[in-house]
């Protein structure tokens, strides 16, 4: 079972500017990083034996980083809580 864990987005929009981070548990701890639009992006993605680590790590890709960054899990929550009930 995959779980999402932290979810950021730099707020930017295109091909070049747009950034997103996830870090999702799956037995391990990993962290994939995009950035650029589906047609044209760069990923990288890395595993961490502890969350510790992991956070860490996405606190550095945060720093480097351009933009304003939102943690954007707390909104995935609550949009499948309203696909749940039919919203």
């Amino acid at each position: 079972m995959i779980e999402r864990v932290g979810r950021w987005w730099n707020g930017s929009w295109g091909r070049i500017a747009r950034a997103d981070i996830s870090l999702r548990k799956i037995t391990i701890w990993r962290v994939d990083a995009r950035r650029g639009d589906a047609d044209s992006h760069r990923s990288t993605r890395r595993d961490f034996e502890t969350e510790a680590d992991a956070r860490a790590f996405v606190a550095r890709l945060m720093e480097t980083g351009p933009g304003a960054w939102r943690d954007m899990l707390d909104a995935d929550r609550s949009s499948a809580a309203r696909r749940s009930q039919g919203r």
